[in-house]
């Protein structure tokens, strides 16, 4: 009898000791399954996408192809990649195509890049100034350090260009779309004696 009383034991105690021992595993196992669920909810969670700089959302819209070669050209990609702010008021493919035919070539020259970065420059103001401020304003003093005029009677308009899209906001500032290149006024021209 006594064996068969200690196998009755050890049969009850293997009985009573599987439980704790599948709680006990349970118990071990319940972070790596809480850290599985949290990676597995992170995976389906739509990701936050980090806002573009102003160089990045300008090519990634599609419509600013010119710009973009002309701010290569004028060696201003990089200024525009910075931390800024910048406000950039920026003419798309259109608006550079309504420039008389050659003037665009012409400014895509290495021996033009001074020029055309004057040119591109007084489209940037320093800065983040977004529309409820723009509207606010008679002018603004460019980067290239001339004035641009603001008209916001009827529409918004940055030295006769229309803004089509206001506030495209980017990482390092914001970007107006404007219908048409704006030129800086001319230097006065000085009379050499």
């Amino acid at each position: 009898m006594a064996t068969s009383f200690s196998t009755a034991m050890s049969t009850t105690r293997m009985v009573t000791a599987a439980p704790r021992t599948a709680a006990r595993r349970g118990a071990a196992r319940a972070p790596v399954r809480a850290a599985a669920a949290k990676k597995a909810t992170a995976e389906k969670a739509p990701k936050k996408t980090e806002m573009k700089d102003i160089v990045d959302t300008a090519v990634a819209a599609g419509s600013f192809t010119t710009l973009a070669a002309a701010l290569g050209a004028a060696g201003l990609v990089d200024t525009l990649k910075g931390d800024g702010p910048f406000t950039v008021f920026s003419p798309t493919d259109d608006a550079f195509a309504k420039l008389p035919k050659g003037t665009l070539d012409d400014l895509l020259l290495p021996e033009n890049k001074d020029k055309l970065a004057g040119i591109l420059t007084y489209h940037v103001v320093a800065g983040k100034v977004m529309s409820g401020d723009v509207v606010k304003l008679t002018e603004a003093a460019t980067v290239n350090g001339a004035v641009v005029k603001i008209d916001a009677s009827e529409g918004v308009k940055v030295d006769g260009a229309t803004v089509t899209t206001a506030d495209v906001e980017c990482a390092n500032g914001v970007i107006h779309i404007i219908d048409s290149v704006i030129m800086p006024p001319a230097a006065p021209e000085v009379e050499v004696k």
